[in-house]
């Protein structure tokens, strides 16, 4: 629901014809040297524009020997052009003068292969393209010139033609898709074939298998595939990608989740990066999301980011002092990797003219407190304005990503009274503000505008596991003798906690994906693939730097952070990512509304 616009600008491919003429846009006339002749590579120069700023997405291609390390430089036209941040690359500029050095892991580029690096940029009076590149010094000429010299002799002046030129304009390559106010709309979601196909593996798996769901990339190996994994898929993100051009679909979903140090309150999500592995998170992971999300081939669809699942709402409650204060959570608040790596990915991939960036917001259940929401929304927006990001990349937030908690308690609401008591002091509701994630997240939109986010933000809230029906489900209030027999009685979320995530035993698939279900509500979504595992029920070694979390453990007394209540999960899971077939059966006997 972001009301912000960005322009497109065109994509320009340059190079040099055989008689040494640069072709962008316009004929420039260039001595060919002995330098230039010798040069075997060409520069795709593509640009999404706005008012003061643009992304350049560059595709090298080098057309002569294989090259160890490569620098690309250029000259902007004007001295108002200037690069904020690049990805890809390493960057920099002196004056007008651009200089882009590869990374150490796209340095090698044989005969004939392409690299695509880009950046963030402003302007001041226009925004012009540079009309030469150059390649380790020689200027990029688009292939092997002609072996005969050019004519040294002017070429014969002939009389214009009479003819008048054609009236119509010449092709250009089509613009990249502006923002829209919500990318749900009117739009037909991807649907990940390896899901379709375990889903389909199930009994009765066929009723729910068309459903859009997310794709996780949730380590590094993950952006190119993972064919040897035991979670997620063997697609890798440009797979994805070309598989949604394929199905015609609309918009895709994409879980960005690898920060340094991530989930620093649980074990069973934790990462393949360190805390102080901020680089690498840079380097490795987002740059090259970015460029294949930038790749032009994908302007026409809508790429729907999921940014960082459990990570800012941790530097809130999970710190030293709090309940469940963990050591890696002060680490991660106090050397910025959370709030700085935040930052980066929605710089880089908010850029992008056909990329929407929904932040997660946690769920009711864990910061619907008054103490935790503001607070929780205010490290929020000191991410979103981190790393040369600005609230402009924020499109909206996520609210219940992967968790089950309630889409609406239809039994009870949070000003009830029993007996004169308020239902807030009942042991389930805890003193919280809310009782179900829809009202949850229409309050948590509200305060994010109140406190400095665009007005137009969406939200979206994750139902793929929070139906609750079957047997289970109360019909109606329960009995008035105390506001827990109230509450207990009533509430559809049948967990022991409200701070159980991990596998929940009788929870049930929720409100199939779709777009603008309530007010300020972009879209019910299924961000969590319906029957893969939250963690391991015991710890199950593995080589993807999942750990054991005794909260996937259903013999687990508890802790601080869920009353010291059991677990509540199913046992017998296998390690997150991984399919659970038990837990698929249990979802789809639970469904709310009920699967046909």
């Amino acid at each position: 629901m972001n009301l912000w616009r960005r322009l497109s600008g065109r994509s320009r491919a340059l190079a040099l014809t055989s008689a040494g003429v640069l072709v962008a846009g316009g004929l420039v006339t260039l001595p060919v040297t002995a330098a230039q002749a010798a040069t075997q590579c060409s520069v795709d120069y593509v640009t999404n524009d706005w008012p003061g700023g643009f992304t350049a997405n560059l595709t090298i291609k080098n057309l002569g020997d294989p090259l160890s390390s490569w620098t690309l430089g250029f000259t902007f036209p004007n001295s108002g052009q200037k690069v904020v941040n690049g990805w890809s690359a390493i960057w920099s500029q002196s004056g007008q003068n651009v200089t882009a050095k590869n990374e150490s892991y796209n340095g090698s580029l044989a005969s004939g292969a392409s690299t695509s690096i880009g950046f963030n940029g402003s302007w001041t009076s226009s925004n012009p393209k540079p009309t030469q590149f150059t390649l380790n010094g020689t200027v990029c000429n688009g292939g092997t010139p002609p072996t005969t010299a050019p004519p040294t002799t002017a070429p014969p002046t002939t009389a214009p033609p009479t003819t008048a030129p054609p009236t119509t304009a010449p092709p250009t390559s089509p613009p990249p898709g502006q923002k829209v106010d919500n990318p749900y709309a009117g739009a037909k979601g991807y649907v990940n074939p390896e899901w379709k196909a375990k889903a389909e593996g199930e009994p009765g798996g066929s009723r729910v298998s068309n459903n859009p769901t997310a794709v996780w990339l949730d380590r590094i190996a993950a952006i190119n595939g993972t064919p040897n994994s035991s979670s997620n898929g063997s697609m890798g993100l440009r797979d994805h990608l070309d598989a949604a051009l394929a199905q015609g679909a609309g918009y895709i979903q994409i879980v960005i989740y690898n920060l340094p140090g991530r989930d620093c309150a649980a074990l069973a999500s934790n990462g393949e990066l360190g805390p102080n592995d901020l680089n690498r998170y840079k380097a490795e992971y987002i740059d090259p999301i970015a460029a294949i999300q930038g790749d032009a081939k994908y302007r026409n669809l809508r790429i729907i980011n999921i940014i960082e699942i459990d990570s800012l709402p941790n530097l809130v409650t999970n710190t030293s002092g709090q309940a469940g204060g963990t050591a890696m959570c002060d680490t991660v608040k106090a050397n910025g990797a959370y709030v700085n790596g935040v930052g980066y990915a929605l710089a880089k991939l908010g850029a992008l003219g056909n990329v929407y960036n929904y932040v997660d917001a946690a769920h009711h259940g864990w910061i619907g407190w008054d103490t935790n929401l503001v607070p929780t929304i205010q490290i929020i927006k000191q991410a979103a304005t981190a790393s040369g990001s600005t609230v402009r990349n924020v499109h909206g937030f996520i609210v219940n990503t992967a968790n089950y908690s309630a889409l609406t308690e239809p039994y009870i609401k949070i000003t009830d009274q029993v007996n004169g008591q308020t239902v807030r002091q009942s042991k389930w509701i805890d003193w919280n503000q809310y009782v179900d994630e829809l009202t949850f997240a229409q309050a948590f939109r509200q305060q994010a505008i109140s406190n400095g986010f665009d007005s137009g933000i969406g939200m979206l809230i994750d139902t793929s596991r929070n139906g609750w029906g079957g047997t289970a489900r109360p019909t109606g209030p329960g009995a008035t003798t105390s506001v827990d027999t109230y509450v207990n009685g009533g509430r559809i979320d049948r967990r022991i906690h409200a701070g159980n995530w991990c596998n929940q035993s009788g929870a049930g698939l929720g409100e199939r994906p779709r777009a603008n279900p309530a007010t300020g509500i972009d879209a019910y979504v299924w961000v969590k693939p319906p029957g893969e595992s939250d963690g391991s029920s015991k710890e199950i070694p593995n080589n993807e730097g999942k750990g054991f979390d005794r909260m996937c453990d259903p013999t687990y007394t508890g802790n601080g952070r869920n009353g010291n209540s059991m677990s509540g999960a199913l046992p017998n899971a296998p390690i997150s990512g991984a399919w659970f077939s038990a837990q698929f059966q249990e979802l789809m006997r639970n469904a709310y509304p009920p699967l046909s």
